[in-house]
């Protein structure tokens, strides 16, 4: 090897030397930089593995880049070296990240004191504990060391998660209540298809995503009933088909379930297809909504929809009328549109010249064909000039 000086100094003397391996265990305790290099690149590597991605990896690390320092002691007399604005909390991940999950209060030269109090060098510090007790998220405020500030989102993490997972198997065990079954009805057999269907890691994974909104309860219950039938019905040497997807039959009734797209107004009779979202559950689109075309372009948020037969509500649509300007001609619109047992829900006019005036109609309809009925008496109005139906 060809080596600078600078090159040869790091290569024996730096953190990346080999001496651990070259010496023995009494050599290595007795080279203290080496042995507090090793310590701070260990707690490197403990950092790079619960951080969340490299932004918080170098916000953690930055910290600890030279640092002004202030020494404490232990109530055993130890010192510990903590940066400068260290406070308790620092202190508590420092010793363990056990004893800093469950620090509740601490002790500063055996008075008692704000967890947020910036520790002095000379002070005596004591921590205590309580069983059960967890992090607090607003110590992310005030704790200065990259091991305490991981440490916290570390364990806010995994809290989250656990609760996500333990309200998201509680909302499904409520959807199949609602449809006379049982999640305990359901084999690991049944759960592994699920698993295998919706592209997820685990049964817990579905769990989670359920608790945190981003999967509908209903619906992943109707795919596990529909698999659990598909199982029952496959021969014994035919693979499940996994592949086929129920489709839905919409009622227009369903609440917070199905919210009906504002940019399309899906009506029946048009053909529908649903989108799921965290926020609205299942939104329903047209299938030639330039929006629904968009967001398909994710196959495992997409559902088949269909309308049921007996459906008996209005849905909203709206209207373009393009017309001359006339007296009373507002009174007149609306008065064809009650006439064909509809309702108006809004109503605006934008004047795109002197003569010629743009209504915009939000209507309450009942299918395509009440749709059309309606269309055809604006359109027998004389100062009509045109009638589309408007999507955005």
């Amino acid at each position: 090897q060809i080596r600078t000086q600078e090159m040869e100094e790091m290569a024996n003397n730096g953190i990346a030397a080999h001496w651990l391996y070259k010496s023995n265990e009494q050599d290595a305790r007795g080279n203290s930089s080496h042995a507090r290099a090793r310590q701070w690149v260990q707690g490197l590597l403990e950092m790079q593995q619960r951080a969340g991605d490299s932004l918080e990896f170098i916000e953690n690390v930055k910290i600890d880049l030279f640092p002004d320092e202030v020494y404490v002691f232990t109530p055993r007399g130890d010192i510990m070296e903590l940066p400068a604005g260290a406070t308790a909390v620092d202190f508590a991940y420092a010793v363990h990240s056990d004893v800093g999950n469950s620090c509740v209060a601490c002790r500063i030269n055996r008075r008692l004191a704000p967890l947020s109090e910036a520790l002095q060098s000379g002070q005596t510090v004591e921590v205590i504990t309580t069983p059960g007790a967890q992090p607090n998220p607003a110590w992310l405020h005030f704790v200065v060391t990259a091991k305490a500030r991981s440490g916290i989102r570390h364990f806010l993490k995994h809290q989250r998660r656990t609760e996500a997972v333990s309200l998201g198997r509680r909302m499904l065990e409520r959807a199949l209540g609602s449809m006379d079954e049982q999640l305990d009805n359901f084999s690991d057999e049944h759960l592994e298809q699920l698993v295998d269907a919706t592209q997820s890691k685990s049964a817990d994974n579905i769990f989670e995503q359920i608790g945190l909104g981003n999967r509908v309860a209903y619906l992943t219950a109707r795919q596990l009933l529909t698999l659990r039938d598909q199982l029952s019905d496959d021969d014994d040497n035919a693979p499940p088909a996994t592949s086929q997807r129920q489709t839905m039959v919409i009622h227009g009734t369903e609440g917070f379930l199905v919210n009906f797209a504002r940019c399309c107004y899906p009506i029946p009779g048009d053909h529908i297809v649903g989108i799921v979202s965290a926020e609205k559950g299942v939104v329903v689109h047209c299938e030639n909504c330039h929006n629904s075309i968009d967001l398909r372009n994710t196959p495992e948020r997409v559902v088949p929809l269909s309308w049921a037969d007996d459906i008996d509500r209005d849905f909203s649509v709206e209207l373009k009328v393009e017309l001359s300007k006339q007296r009373g001609i507002i009174a007149v619109l609306a008065t064809r549109v009650n006439g064909a047992e509809a309702s108006i829900e809004k109503i605006s006019v934008e004047d795109e010249n002197p003569k010629i005036s743009t209504i915009h109609l939000v209507i309450g309809v009942r299918s395509r064909i009440h749709l059309a009925s309606i269309m055809r008496r604006i359109r027998n109005i004389p100062a009509v000039i045109k009638v589309t139906r408007e999507k955005h």
